[in-house]
């Protein structure tokens, strides 16, 4: 299992994480911590909606890194060094190592009229 396969198995992961945390989530501010009960929770409301808005930006910045990690890692076949059209334009102009023929000055014959 390559680099890149453990990777894109861990954004998933993420991504999945994230998507539960934010569907969780009440755009009102009431979420689960308004279907769980009242202020006589233990955890109360207001820790509820911290612990979701902390684990929202943790998974969202977890995602981040990750992301540029597996691009720092990808050395599929996209990378220049085994591009087939560096090799074709190589071999299309051989280069010449040998001089060229000396170019002779011969004098142009006159115009007639």
């Amino acid at each position: 299992m390559s680099t890149f396969s453990i990777f894109l198995v861990l954004i998933t992961i993420v991504c999945f994480l994230l998507i539960v945390v934010i569907m969780v989530q009440n755009p009102k501010g009431g979420g689960l911590s308004s279907s769980i009960g009242g202020s006589q929770m233990l955890g109360g409301v207001q820790k509820t909606t911290d612990f979701l808005d902390k684990s929202t930006w943790t998974l969202a910045t977890v995602l981040i890194v990750l992301i540029l990690l597996s691009s720092l890692s990808f050395g599929g076949a996209l990378s220049d060094n085994d591009s087939k059209i560096i090799e074709k334009s190589e071999t299309a102009a051989p280069i010449n190592t040998a001089p060229a023929a000396p170019v002779q000055n011969t004098p142009a014959a006159p115009a007639t009229k």
